[in-house]
């Protein structure tokens, strides 16, 4: 009989456990800011934050391991993509300028 007793004066203190998912919510916020903040630390290492303006007018040039070069235009919000190739080209056209290399490896297009 006392055994009872001292289970029930037990019983009115106890609380109820808490639900074990509860704690997912908070993880899965907490991985979309750190995806949100990877993005922009890699946009900002790369000083790349102008493709994520809609007004900027951007060119970068971009060469594979297999040596194939890629030219990368983006005007407003239109962003085209162009494949250099090595091949030989001909026919009629209008002289544009004239290009340079200078002694250090860099080249300098001087348009007419």
């Amino acid at each position: 009989m006392r055994f009872l007793k001292r289970r029930r004066r037990f019983e009115r203190y106890e609380q109820p456990l808490e639900d074990p998912i509860a704690g997912v919510a908070n993880l899965f916020d907490a991985s979309v800011v750190f995806i949100v903040s990877m993005m922009i630390a890699l946009f900002m290492a790369h000083n790349m934050l102008d493709m994520l303006n809609p007004r900027s007018e951007m060119t970068i040039t971009k060469k594979n391991e297999d040596g194939t070069v890629e030219i990368i235009t983006k005007k407003g919000k239109e962003v085209k993509v162009r494949k250099v190739t090595d091949k030989k080209m001909g026919g009629e056209g209008v002289r544009l300028g004239t290009a340079y290399q200078l002694k250090d490896g860099r080249m300098v297009y001087v348009p007419e």
